[in-house]
């Protein structure tokens, strides 16, 4: 097994969309890229929706290479967000809902690279990926109701606005990857 980390908006959203692809044994929402007064403590939803940490809402995946690539969850990745808003994505704005992929190795830091120059060179309207491509240095979990969170809740007024239309286009885009 293997496991990446992205930030793309809200982890509810991204969590959802993570948790339906073929080859995908787990999704955790968390937090990483920011610091708290100490280093090794976790930080609170509460804190990092307040923008002080500095921390992205993130999830970890956790996937069976065997069966889905890293470049195939790039893919997805780029394909359920916009990479070209800064700290921003839909409605939820702040430096907590960035684009951001945090990288354990070298070659993940050279596909997300090579990923993001694909991307950006064909955009042909002039904006720019703004995706930003760091070290991991410390996953936090989230509290414990963020987790499986649309699977729990979808009546929820959120899952059903914002999640299932996410989760409907990444079905149709990438059908290939979604468990049946």
């Amino acid at each position: 097994m293997a496991t990446a980390i992205f930030g793309g908006g809200c982890f509810w959203c991204t969590e959802a969309v993570f948790q339906m692809l073929k080859g995908v044994e787990k999704v955790e929402s968390g937090y990483a890229g920011g610091s708290t007064s100490s280093p090794q403590a976790a930080p609170t939803y509460e804190q990092v929706s307040s923008g002080t940490t500095g921390h992205a809402e993130v999830i970890r995946v956790t996937y069976d290479p065997a069966v889905i690539s890293y470049e195939d969850l790039l893919t997805v990745f780029f394909g359920s967000h916009d990479p070209t808003t800064p700290n921003r994505q839909g409605a939820d704005v702040g430096e907590q809902y960035r684009s951001v992929i945090f990288y354990s190795d070298e070659q993940e830091r050279q596909e997300a690279e090579a990923k993001i120059k694909e991307i950006q060179d064909s955009l042909t309207d002039g904006t720019r990926v703004v995706t930003q491509v760091v070290p991991l240095e410390k996953f936090f979990p989230a509290e414990s109701y963020h987790q499986n969170y649309y699977k729990s809740n979808t009546s929820a007024p959120y899952c059903q606005l914002i999640i299932e239309p996410k989760i409907e286009k990444v079905r149709k885009r990438f059908s290939e990857l979604v468990k049946q």
